[in-house]
């Protein structure tokens, strides 16, 4: 059957909206220029391609995604002008990204998907890159947007506006976001497609159990999967999928190879000195900054594995390091106070 297109269309989208670690909301730095892209619709079938970097072009200046070609509906990619403006490439930056040498360690996982989902009430953004632990580079992108289920049309609007509209891209947003059972359905697709370069790289188990191969969710914390799918799957009606079942918290595997607490992404890139690129909170932009994260542990030794797994979906994780990037709490006392990673009981971890 024919996937719907989007009519030709006039957006707004934002052209220099990079974040910066240290400014506030009010910074100079947090205002961004806009610029008018024109872009017309494209088969949602068509895949984005990523291009790997060469070490000439790694130090080109930062541009922002093109949000359609992201989702597979940019009719511009041959548009000099737009191309300017624009990335169509969500291949890491390895420059700014890995240290000196390389010290590279056998790895379990041929691929891990990084995802960041953003939306609090319901999710908003759904992307995953698609890194290839031997080739060290993002080989493909899953992206799209997600259109709430319970919300009304009114509050949606109020909704995007709050989250998307300082970043420019909330008119992308309303152009191509299709509720969470399709991007589901989608997704299952793309995890299947074949990819030019390697031949078909299977992602999803052939035995009918719907795990994923050779692969592994790489997630900042584990609210992503731990709460917040099931709890998007419970409100639009759907079974937790059981390749949702498992995953890596890279917060996790930060602290138990470098030794260092690091609470989030922005602090993982701090202590790393890499400086972030792109906006904050747009999650195709937190997922490429997670991956050169990602990059730069594989590139000084780290073996990625697994941090937290469901045995059912309807049973809470375990979490399988005992050494974990938990919060620290003020314990009162009578003689003062000390901190403890240990929560207090009856307290829920969900990032």
């Amino acid at each position: 059957m024919a996937i719907p297109s989007i009519r030709f269309c006039r957006t707004l989208v934002s052209s220099s909206n990079s974040f910066r670690p240290f400014s506030s909301p009010d910074s100079p730095h947090s205002r961004s220029r806009s610029t008018f892209v024109e872009c017309s619709h494209r088969s949602m079938e068509e895949s984005t391609v990523i291009e790997p970097q060469s070490p000439e072009n790694c130090r080109t200046r930062w541009k922002p995604l093109c949000l359609y070609h992201t989702q597979g509906k940019c009719t511009k990619i041959r548009d000099p002008l737009h191309l300017e403006k624009f990335s169509h490439s969500c291949a890491v930056d390895l420059a700014e990204s890995v240290s000196g040498s390389r010290n590279v360690s056998e790895q379990e996982f041929d691929y891990l998907l990084v995802l960041d989902l953003e939306g609090k009430l319901e999710i908003l953004e759904f992307p995953v890159l698609l890194f290839d632990t031997k080739a060290l580079q993002v080989v493909d992108v899953f992206h799209r947007f997600v259109r709430p289920t319970r919300m009304s049309e009114r509050r949606t609007a109020e909704y995007i506006e709050g989250k998307y509209g300082k970043f420019g891209v909330d008119r992308v947003w309303h152009d191509t976001a299709i509720h969470f059972s399709d991007v589901i359905e989608q997704f299952e697709c793309w995890l299947r497609k074949e990819r030019h370069g390697g031949g078909q790289i299977v992602l999803l188990g052939e035995d009918g159990d719907q795990r994923l191969n050779k692969a592994a969710f790489v997630t900042c914390g584990n609210w992503d999967l731990k709460t917040k799918i099931p709890q998007q799957c419970l409100v639009s009606g759907i079974s937790l999928p059981p390749l949702f079942m498992e995953w890596i918290n890279i917060k996790d595997i930060f602290l138990n190879f470098y030794n260092k607490r690091a609470p989030g992404m922005v602090s993982m890139m701090r202590e790393l000195r890499i400086p972030p690129e792109g906006s904050h909170h747009l999650g195709i932009d937190d997922s490429k900054n997670i991956a050169r994260i990602l990059l730069r542990l594989l590139s000084d030794g780290a073996r990625l594995q697994i941090t937290a797994r469901r045995a059912s979906p309807r049973s809470a994780p375990t979490f399988l390091f005992l050494n974990r990037g938990r919060k620290r709490w003020l314990i009162p006392t009578k003689g003062g106070s000390f901190t403890s990673d240990i929560f207090p009981v009856g307290s829920h971890i969900t990032r």
